[in-house]
């Protein structure tokens, strides 16, 4: 009874977290409601056993994603009213794509429920929680059933890094760009220019 009250307060909060995250009007509470629903998400997981995953979240998604998020939106100073002017231009476009994937999502419960079988083949044996610990059963998964899918993962992942640090590093004009050879090559007498100032007569 416990543990299923415990369940339904911690979804609630998770849920109400995840609209408020859209739905408020400082993105700086943005932030914190969905660091909120990532606490409460933990906790979720932490009530099905999976206490690995449940440090993970906590740690990589609250302790690294969400604070850079926070540092981001409170640095840059962006015109938010300026932003939701064009909410009504692009809504026809977002709500085909909210049906294009509530179709899909109907489609696969849809199949679920009438072939409970189909999924079984593709799934990998799951251990007695008796026998293996938590981390050891996600390691074996993952290095051994899924390696080729995690190996995948990580190239995409890379892909989006080097994208992201070419378009920040184009060559752009009018923009000044650093040469650390320019820099380390320069000697004392290009870089410090020493004058003998008389007594009194400074600026």
């Amino acid at each position: 009874m416990i543990q299923a009250l415990a369940f339904y307060m911690f979804a609630f909060v998770a849920v109400a977290s995840a609209v408020m995250v859209i739905s408020a009007k400082n993105p700086v509470h943005s932030v914190l409601f969905l660091i909120l629903a990532f606490f409460n998400s933990a906790a979720l997981f932490v009530l099905m056993g999976a206490e690995f995953l449940a440090m993970i979240l906590v740690v990589v998604y609250v302790g690294a994603v969400a604070v850079l998020f926070m540092f981001v939106v409170m640095m840059l100073d962006i015109n938010f009213v300026e932003l939701r002017q064009g909410f009504l231009q692009y809504l026809p476009l977002g709500g085909m794509i909210g049906l294009v994937l509530l179709a899909e999502l109907l489609v696969v419960i849809g199949g679920w429920a009438l072939t409970p079988q189909a999924g079984k083949p593709g799934g990998a044996p799951i251990p007695a929680p008796a026998t293996v610990t938590n981390t050891h059963a996600l390691g074996e998964l993952f290095y051994t059933h899924y390696i080729y899918l995690f190996q995948a993962a990580g190239m995409v992942l890379l892909v989006a890094m080097i994208g992201a640090i070419v378009l920040t590093h184009r060559r752009r004009a009018g923009v000044r760009r650093q040469r650390i050879a320019d820099q380390i090559a320069r000697s004392a007498k290009e870089s410090v220019e020493v004058r003998n100032v008389p007594t009194g007569k400074g600026i």
